[in-house]
């Protein structure tokens, strides 16, 4: 079988791969992409029915093409999937569906490296992997698998119809948990849910949508600062988009908890944190707001003051009171969603770019191994980086950065002749 080769192979195709196709074209760099399943196909069969974009369409999407939609529109996640189908033919992109990577090695015989695909072996001298922040999902081992109830990561989740029939607990507090958790309330299930440290933004204020405010107030470029990346974000497009408030939910009839610890003989052990941990969300959002307000004032923007946005409803009982052990029977929980997030998965990967946890050693997607790339991480160079439109400006930078390489290995160098002072050569 014969090798092919190309200057630069992309693995992955959601909006990172895409991205990064974009930019290596125009920097006339020859390349190929290869999607083990369909073009951005985690948006199709790796989330729940009802799920949105959480960011409006004139925001969340790519420089070069607007969603089919109203600009203020949040987008179904198939309309997410087809603007990434769309946009890819729009580049003539250079992209494989149905070809896996199975291994990526260095190339023992020259420069660059090696990949092993379900269709062949390929040789590239830089590889970009743009698999993405969502490769392996996370579920702490805290309930047993004998512990009688349906347990599931939020990946897994459809709707309320999938689920038997019982009360449900979600853990987890960003933006899949808190969605999940009130569609659920709101089909008449008994929902509990489990609150983790989380950031709480506006979904709008004064007639702005929270990503405009981000942008002015230069927050969607803020750098990685550690423990950032494990912050999660209470926000949702979903019903037109609205703000996130714990406190409403808990009225609409979810019960909040802490975080869960344990569970004993089918009990959960729950952590006396979730007033703190509300508050910290409240703290995040006010600063928000009084940002928001300062820059408006500075600015003269005339956009009408909302004052009752800084008003916060009074503790509900299960902040007051927290449950801090629930019996899973006695409480009628029959199924447990895990919304705790990703982990990586690089079991691919055999060249010396990981860490001793798995993850990437790199400084804004350059790997520490020369020629490797990553791209679509959260926080690869800031805040906005695992959004659309922010992976759309990493993939520039790293095919700058490509780029550039090749301008020194363009470089033959050149005979120096030297005269001395004699004019003698």
């Amino acid at each position: 079988m014969t090798t092919e080769k190309t200057d630069v192979l992309v693995i992955g195709a959601g909006q990172a791969g895409i991205a990064m196709s974009e930019h290596l074209g125009k920097a006339g760099l020859s390349h190929l992409v290869l999607e083990k399943d369909r073009i951005a196909e985690r948006w199709r069969s790796q989330r729940w029915d009802s799920l949105v974009a959480n960011g409006p369409a004139w925001h969340d999407r790519f420089p070069g093409m607007a969603f089919d939609a109203h600009e203020d529109a949040f987008v179904p996640k198939e309309g997410v999937a087809d603007y990434m189908v769309a946009y890819a033919q729009m580049l003539n992109a250079p992209i494989r569906t149905g070809v896996a990577v199975t291994r990526l090695r260095g190339n023992p015989d020259g420069p660059g490296f090696v990949a092993t695909t379900s269709e062949g072996t390929i040789e590239a001298r830089y590889v970009v992997s743009a698999t993405g922040p969502f490769q392996k999902p996370l579920m702490p081992p805290i309930v047993p698998q004998g512990a009688g109830v349906m347990q599931m990561h939020s990946v897994q989740y459809r709707n309320p119809d999938q689920l038997p029939q019982g009360a449900v607990l979600v853990v987890g507090a960003g933006s899949s948990g808190v969605q999940i958790a009130a569609e659920l309330n709101e089909a008449g299930r008994k929902t509990y849910l489990s609150v983790g440290p989380h950031d709480r933004p506006p979904r709008r204020y004064r007639g702005r949508d929270f990503v405009w405010w981000l942008g002015v107030l230069n927050l969607w470029d803020a750098e990685f600062t550690p423990g950032t990346e494990h912050t999660t974000i209470a926000v949702t497009g979903a019903d037109g988009g609205y703000t996130i408030d714990f406190r409403q939910l808990a009225e609409k009839g979810v019960t909040l908890l802490g975080r869960t610890e344990a569970c004993e003989n089918g009990v959960l052990r729950l952590a006396d944190d979730l007033g703190t941990n509300v508050r910290a969300g409240d703290a995040n959002y006010l600063a928000t707001l009084r940002m928001a307000d300062d820059y408006a004032a500075r600015n003269g923007l005339d956009l009408p003051p909302e004052p009752a946005a800084h008003e916060l409803g009074e503790d509900p009982a299960c902040m007051r009171d927290p449950i801090l052990a629930l019996d899973l029977q006695e409480a009628g929980i029959s199924t447990i969603i895990w919304a705790t997030g990703f982990g990586f998965d690089y079991d691919w990967l055999q060249v010396d770019a990981l860490d001793a946890a798995g993850k990437p050693m790199h400084k804004r997607g350059v790997s520490s191994a020369p020629g490797l790339y990553f791209l679509g991480l959260p926080w690869q160079s800031r805040r906005g980086s695992s959004f659309i439109w922010g992976v759309w400006h990493d993939a520039k930078f790293i095919a700058d950065h490509i780029a550039k390489q090749e301008g020194y290995l363009a470089y033959r160098g050149a005979a120096l002749r030297l005269t001395d002072s004699k004019g003698k050569t």
